[in-house]
């Protein structure tokens, strides 16, 4: 049984597709209909690829429609960090790769006209202990460095902005911002289809094998596209298709909670700017305002799978509302549910070509929303 998401609640519809019920041909087969799986997917029909996408289930379906909707810009390893890991070269055309992904995401709304409610004020780090306070100042000097306008926070501002005054401080990244993360799925999917993409929903892929130069992509219904291309971009809900894969990641739950639309006054009082945050702990905490008034609050969970009958699951989260924010104690939960991140061993996004002619994209890190859209791009 599926937990039921804020998200699938106020989203925007999806576009009509159907599973695949015959064979077909493609240039590229595009297996999973997420972000980066639909962002490769238009981005490879406005040059004139003839693309195919196979969903197992619905466009959005996994963590691109379960997540946060924070979009926030860069890795989990800073640009210094990245240069000293890569070499000036190498290492700045990574920086510049993740300094973009935000860019990419708000960039496509608007060239589209999506119809996704979206804000874009910053993101805010929060620092829980006086150690993650140095972090933060690193953080922002290294981005600062980069030419991003910054601003490093004191105690006192970041009560302000965060309407909490449990951290000592933080910092403050501009480009940063939030999304209804399942409208957005499917925007891009209207836009995919737009440009000439077909999506085949409700069409899981049982098999990949390559025969007479041609890759055969097999459905559970029995239906095959034949294509030169795949690209595998399922993350947290990868399965078996492709020996070994499933064990490159942790396959985590990050579990949420929204509350009914805030009275007005509590509105005002937390994050008033309008700014999305998560903090600097090793199992974070992320939480925003989203565009109906309602406090969003995200967290780490159990790796099970958790039964909606049994909202006891959430209550560390429903815990923390009340803990840091006195003002909003008290005030309903409307909604519980949760969805897999694929997190890799090094933090980074990892990029595979265990055959000629498929490529495979896996590890969100908890930024998916960015990363794997401008991945899309870059594939």
């Amino acid at each position: 049984p599926l937990t039921p998401s804020l998200w699938a609640a106020t989203a925007a519809p999806a576009p009509d597709t159907a599973p695949l019920d015959s064979d077909a041909q493609a240039d590229v087969v595009i297996v999973g209909a997420g972000y980066c799986g639909l962002s490769t997917a238009l981005h490879l029909a406005e040059r004139g690829v003839r693309v195919v996408v196979l969903e197992a289930r619905e466009v959005g379906f996994g963590g691109s429609g379960r997540n946060g909707g924070q979009v926030i810009p860069g890795l989990k390893h800073d640009p210094s960090e990245l240069i000293a890991m890569f070499g000036a070269e190498k290492g700045q055309r990574l920086v510049d790769f993740a300094g973009s992904t935000a860019d990419a995401v708000f960039d496509l709304i608007d060239k589209h006209r999506m119809d996704v409610p979206h804000v874009r004020r910053g993101w805010i780090q929060g620092s829980h202990t006086t150690d993650a306070l140095k972090l933060a100042e690193r953080r922002a000097r290294d981005w600062g460095a980069q030419g991003v306008a910054t601003q490093l926070l004191d105690r006192a501002e970041t009560a302000r902005l965060l309407g909490t005054d449990k951290y000592f401080g933080g910092w403050v990244d501009p480009r940063g911002g939030g999304v209804q993360p399942l409208s957005y799925a499917r925007g891009l999917a209207r836009a995919a289809i737009a440009a000439g993409v077909v999506i085949h929903t409700a069409s899981p892929v049982t098999q990949l094998a390559q025969a007479g130069g041609k890759w055969h992509v097999t459905t559970k219904q029995g239906a095959k596209v034949l294509a030169e291309r795949v690209v595998l971009a399922t993350n947290g809900y990868t399965d078996d298709l492709w020996p070994q894969l499933r064990k490159s990641i942790i396959n985590a739950n990050s579990f949420q909670v929204a509350t009914e639309p805030l009275a007005e006054p509590v509105r005002r009082s937390i994050l008033p700017e309008g700014h999305v945050t998560s903090d600097a702990r090793n199992l974070l905490l992320y939480y925003r305002i989203d565009h109906t008034g309602r406090l969003i609050m995200g967290g780490r969970g159990s790796f099970r799978e958790p039964d909606p009958s049994q909202p006891g699951n959430w209550s560390h989260l429903e815990n923390v509302v009340g803990k840091l924010f006195p003002q909003a104690a008290g005030v309903p939960i409307a909604y519980r549910w949760c969805g897999h991140v694929a997190i890799t061993r090094d933090y980074m996004p990892h990029l595979h070509e265990p055959a000629p002619g498929l490529l495979i994209d896996i590890g969100c890190q908890g930024r998916g929303v960015g990363l794997q859209t401008r991945m899309g791009q870059a594939l």
